[in-house]
């Protein structure tokens, strides 16, 4: 139910009232894409999202002008946030993101991007407990000269790597320039413990496969060079969230792959990342595995 109130929308979503605000802003000038797409596809989105955000904290990229715009990054809770929406640890103060409602409200802040750690809260509240990582992630990072069809290559390796050692891994493209590796874990290993097995098996890749693939973070390692970033593991650090819009020029998505491309060599093409456009803005599940961490 949405009634009219002026510039705002009064909305209700899971019981829950909303006001959405300034919904004809463009968001992203180069298509025209305007906040009520936004907000349109993260409703459409929703069911296979919140299982990859509940429970973990979220950090937002807010683009309050749209892309025209420089955005910022934001962590803590900001004033005004309704108290049915969780929160959980102490400094800084993170919002939990569970419900369409919560992810609805954070969408009218203009919440383009959500990213979070490879970790969950169990609780909320200044009481929660930071669980183990259920999940690994390897960052691939294309270096000067490279791109997404390099990274496609690369991440078939990945993939044999880490299902020698059991793990059944999924592709997911960022939505910018590379990729990441996603494995599910049985949240029993500390980040450290994560991060240490990870950066071993870079180094053993770049061994391997040294004409194509780099563990070192120098710069002046990584030309023609994708780089296996280990480092996402860290328990402070963030990945965007699978299905998550991004920040660029165009609203591109953080996309899982299709399992059936494991056959062969991925088409290695930036249409993965799923454009949201206006004439047929992005489905939920469309061509992926709905799997989730």
């Amino acid at each position: 139910m949405a009634i009219a109130d002026g510039p705002k929308v009064v909305t209700v979503v899971e019981g829950r009232r909303l006001r959405l605000s300034s919904l004809d802003k463009v968001m992203y000038p180069a298509t025209g894409t305007t906040k009520a797409e936004v907000l349109d596809y993260y409703a459409r989105i929703a069911p296979v999202i919140l299982p990859h955000l509940s429970g973990r904290p979220v950090t937002r990229v807010r683009f309050p002008h749209g892309l025209a715009a420089a955005g910022f990054f934001e962590k803590n809770v900001p004033a005004g946030v309704p108290e049915w929406i969780r929160r959980a640890g102490r400094d800084p103060v993170f919002p939990l993101i569970d419900h369409l409602a919560g992810l609805t409200f954070f969408a009218n802040l203009n919440s383009l991007e959500l990213h979070v750690p490879q970790w969950r809260f169990q609780g909320e509240g200044r009481d929660a407990v930071a669980l183990e990582p259920d999940r690994l992630v390897i960052d691939l990072d294309p270096g000067p000269g490279m791109g997404l069809r390099e990274c496609a290559t690369v991440a078939l390796i990945v993939r044999n790597r880490l299902t020698a050692i059991g793990l059944d891994p999924l592709p997911v493209t960022s939505g910018s320039k590379g990729m990441q590796m996603y494995a599910a874990l049985p949240g029993v290993h500390s980040s450290d413990e994560i991060r240490d097995t990870v950066q071993q098996l870079a180094r053993e890749l770049t061994t391997a496969h040294p004409e194509l693939v780099v563990w070192k973070m120098a710069k002046e390692l990584r030309p023609g060079k994708i780089f296996l970033d280990w480092s996402q593991n860290v328990a402070a650090k963030t990945t965007v969230c699978p299905y998550s819009l991004r920040g660029r020029d165009e609203p591109t998505v953080a996309a899982p792959g299709s399992g059936t491309r494991w056959s062969g060599a991925p088409r290695a093409n930036p249409s993965h990342s799923c454009g949201l456009g206006r004439s047929s803005p992005a489905s939920p599940g469309t061509g992926t595995r709905r799997r989730h961490w």
